[in-house]
Order: C-alpha cells, then structure tokens, then sequence
C-alpha cells in the first residue's frame, strides 16, 4: 500500500491539487491509508468498473428507443401503411422481384434483415474480438442505424422501396452494435455479477424506451391541438428515436472506454492493412466455429436460444401489427385509430418490465438462471395460447401486456448473462455474433414463418400460432442442456489453455 508521501508524489491535476489542498484545511488531516483508498476508489480499477458499468447500463438506454417505438411500436403498422397506400387491387406492392400482401411486408423486412445479418454478423464478431475493433463496430453501428431511422422518418407515402430499405439498414445496423455491445459484458462485469448486471442494463433499457415511447405518446395524442395529422406525429416519433439513440449512445460509448483501464484489458491497435484484417478476421471467425464444436453444452444452448428467442423476437415485433388488424382493422376501424391504444400498451410494458428484469436476476440468484428462463418460456407460451383462442378486447390485450412485461426482461437478460458465462474470454465478441443472430429485434425464423402463414392463410392468429412450436422445441432443448457443465466447461478450457477453445489470432 503506497505511503501518504508516495501519493504526494504521483501526477495530480492542478484543479485537483488546489481542491485537495482546500481540503486539508477544512478537515483533520487524513491517514495515508485513507488517501489512497479515496484515490484508489475513484481513479483505480473499481472506479473504473463502475463507470464501464454504467456506460454498458447506458448503451441499453440509447438502442431501446428503437427497440421500442420504431421496431415494436409504431414502425410495423408505419411500413404497413406505406405499402397499403401502393398497393394494387389484390392488396400487394412490388418489392425486389416479389409480390407479397401489403399487410406482410414488415414481417418480410425484419426477416429480410436478418438474413443480411446471418452474413455479416458472425465476421462483424470475429474482428470485434479485438478489443478497438469491437469499439469501432458499437459506434459505427449506432451511426449507420441512427441515421437510416431518420431516412426512414421522412419517406413518402407509397415509396415502398425506400421505406423497406431504410428499415432494414437500420435493423441491420442494429443488430451489428448490440453484438459489440453484448460482448461487452464479459468485460464489464466479472463472472458472478454477470446476471444482475445484464438485468440491470434491460431494466434501465426499457425505462429509457418508456421515457421516449411516453414523449411519442404525448406528441401523437396532442397532434390534433398542436396543429399536425397524425401521420406527421408518428414520423416525428420516428426522427427522435433515431436522435435519441445518436446523442445517448454517444454518452455510453465514452462510458464503456473504461474498461481500458481494468487489470488485464488489452486495448492493443492491429497495425495490419485492411485486406490482411479481414484474413484475420475470417481465420477467427474458422477459429470460432471449431471453438463451439469443442464446447457441445454451448452450441447446444445456443440452438435453443435460436428457436426460443426467434418466437419471444416475433411475438415483439409484430404484436404492433397483430393487435391493429384484429383489434381495430377487423372490426372497420382505421388502422391509425389504433396508435394511441399502442403507444399506451407498449408503455405499460415497458413500465412493468423493469420490474419484472430486475425481479428476474433476484429468482436466478434463488433457484438458478436456467430454471428461472424456464419458467419464462412456459409464460410465454401461455401468451400465445391466450392470444389466439381469447385475445377480443383492448382491456384483454392490457391485461395479456402486463404478463408479457413480466416476462420479457427475465427471458431476454437470463439468456444474455448465461449464454455469456458459457463463452470463454477472449471468444466473447465472435460468440455473440451467432448469438445475436436471433438477439432481440434480429428474430428471422419467427417473422419468416410468421410471415408465410400470414401470406398463405391471410389469418394473423394462425399465424401467431404456429409460433408456438419454436417455443416449445426451444424450451424442450433448453431442458436438456446441461448449462452448469457448459459453464465449467468454457472455465476449464481457458485455465488449461485448449487452443482449440481460447487461441486468437495476434493482433
């Protein structure tokens, strides 16, 4: 432990000098201990953790507005009425070749989207297990899907090609920073703490997305007094999601640079040209690939969360859709009569889902994460039963809100915080770009089926039904997924350094 003299000695700020010597005035002279313990508590490793922490607590702030009002919220009914103002007699638009329903074209977007990801993410993960590189993805992701938010916010009525190409661009996006993003959580929290970290970075997310979705609300219900149609309003809702997700991500990037300064972080730079990057790259990615062939319980979780999270992603993303044709449409009401009745219900999730992330990391602690998301995946399919067999009332609807409030934290961070416990250290950004191929907002599974039963039958709630198979097989897998012995196993391969299992390309 440095002396009082030692601490004398080290480089302080001028500022600092003078409000420390103030100090020294006002108050009894302090031990040496005790100086370098307040020192140590701010500028040391704890410190930094903290402030990694909350910039990692704070990136779930920025992205969940999109999250919320654009994906969930208001962009499905928004795209869908794009497509109804082109389409033709039969009520279907031209896009990319093909002839689909208007009312199916969200579905197609999303899922659309994902593919793109399916290719690009798991290289994204690879090069992002480079500490700067992961840096570089996280904020050039947030740049691209902001701005493509805006894009969207202003095309025409009737541009569908436009629309469904800003859409996907900014979910694409999307999905590139929340792979870096979630690979921050190794660093950020260590191994015990992982579960309520990532439950606090959910809880913390859905009130930021409940605070902009209640701005989009208030503006959207106020439209007519302020002088503006409706349509304006949700466009105008649209343009600040984006901002939102710009201005606040950029505070939580700073944040999270923090972890630079926890023991053992490497923050080394590749000196490489950018042909012989994307090599490395690519060998990673290889190296990855033969990393979860050595670790079964991790790849077979992974499959379960592949099918369980898909149906959870497309319950999410095309309940906007659902609830306005079966609720409002089906019953001769407009479908823009339906956005305020949205905008309240999916505020009420958001509201009560951050009791339900956080109450989540408490059960986990109690009687294990895996049991806990167990639990939630019988909730969840329980919600699609009820959906489709009794859903006939925006009170029933409400009701059905709160349970899937209760629900979605506990399923979405469990996931997160388990799955990262499996993945060795230094493998964490190239794992999570598989994971993040069905993370949430990315599901294409779900929307695809969805989608297809939809275009064929024309009835949403068989549609929504038929997502009830990949929560049960994904449920089923879970079950039988020994996630303890994954856990071990990932440890173990690290502290006997299985090259087959840790290796990284050098920098």
């Amino acid at each position: 432990m440095n002396t009082s003299e030692e601490v004398q000695l080290q480089p302080v700020h001028e500022s600092t000098r003078v409000r420390l010597l103030r100090g020294r005035a006002q108050r009894p002279p302090m031990t040496g201990a005790r100086v370098t313990t307040t020192l140590a508590a701010s500028t040391g490793p704890a410190g930094a953790r903290a402030r990694a922490v909350s910039g990692f607590t704070l990136y779930d702030v920025a992205n969940s507005a999109f999250v919320t009002t654009v994906v969930t919220a208001v962009g499905g009914p928004f795209l869908t009425a794009i497509a109804e103002h082109a389409a033709d007699d039969r009520g279907r638009v031209w896009v990319l070749g093909l002839e689909p329903r208007a009312s199916a074209l969200f579905a197609y977007a999303v899922s659309f989207s994902v593919i793109l990801q399916v290719v690009l993410l798991p290289i994204l993960g690879a090069a992002s297990d480079r500490p700067v590189a992961k840096r570089r993805v996280l904020v050039l992701g947030t740049a691209v899907g902001a701005v493509a938010t805006l894009v969207m916010a202003v095309v025409p009525m009737g541009a569908v090609l436009p629309a469904f190409a800003a859409f996907v661009v900014a979910n694409v996006a999307f999905g590139a920073a929340i792979l870096a993003y979630n690979a921050y959580l190794a660093d950020v929290a260590e191994l015990p703490d992982r579960d309520r970290v990532s439950a606090r970075g959910f809880a913390f997310g859905y009130a930021g997305g409940a605070f902009v979705l209640a701005l989009s609300l208030g503006l959207i219900t106020a439209a007519e007094p302020l002088g503006i149609d409706r349509g304006t309003a949700v466009r105008i809702t649209i343009a600040v999601s984006g901002i939102w997700w710009a201005a606040v991500g950029l505070v939580a990037v700073r944040r999270l640079d923090a972890v630079r300064e926890l023991p053992g972080y490497d923050a080394t730079t590749s000196t490489e040209p950018l042909l012989a990057q994307a090599r490395s790259s690519m060998r990673q990615l290889l190296g990855s690939l033969r990393a979860l062939r050595a670790l079964p319980g991790t790849a077979r979780y992974l499959l379960a969360f592949l099918l369980f999270n898909d149906a959870i992603q497309a319950v999410v993303a095309l309940s906007a859709v659902v609830l306005t044709q079966e609720l409002f449409v089906a019953k001769g009401q407009e479908a823009e009569d339906a956005t305020p009745f949205l905008l309240q219900l999916i505020l009420l999730i958001q509201v009560v889902a951050v009791f339900g992330a956080l109450a989540s990391a408490r059960l986990a602690r109690r009687y294990g994460a895996k049991s806990t998301l167990l639990l939630t995946l019988v909730l969840w399919s329980s919600v699609v039963v009820y959906a489709v067999v009794a859903l006939d009332s925006t009170a029933a609807a409400y009701a059905m809100g709160i349970v899937i409030a209760l629900v979605l934290g506990g399923s979405q961070s469990l996931a997160r915080s388990l799955f990262s416990s499996m993945v060795p250290q230094h493998r964490q950004a190239s794992f999570f770009g598989f994971y993040e191929l069905a993370e949430r907002g990315t599901a294409w599974v779900g929307t695809l089926v969805f989608a297809i039963v939809l275009d064929i039958t024309g009835s949403y709630r068989g549609a929504l039904l038929s997502l009830l198979v990949l929560f049960v097989s994904g449920g089923l897998l879970l079950a039988a997924t020994d996630t303890d012995a994954a856990i071990a196993a990932a440890r173990d391969a690290e502290d006997t350094g299985d090259p087959a299992v840790v290796e990284v390309p050098p920098q």
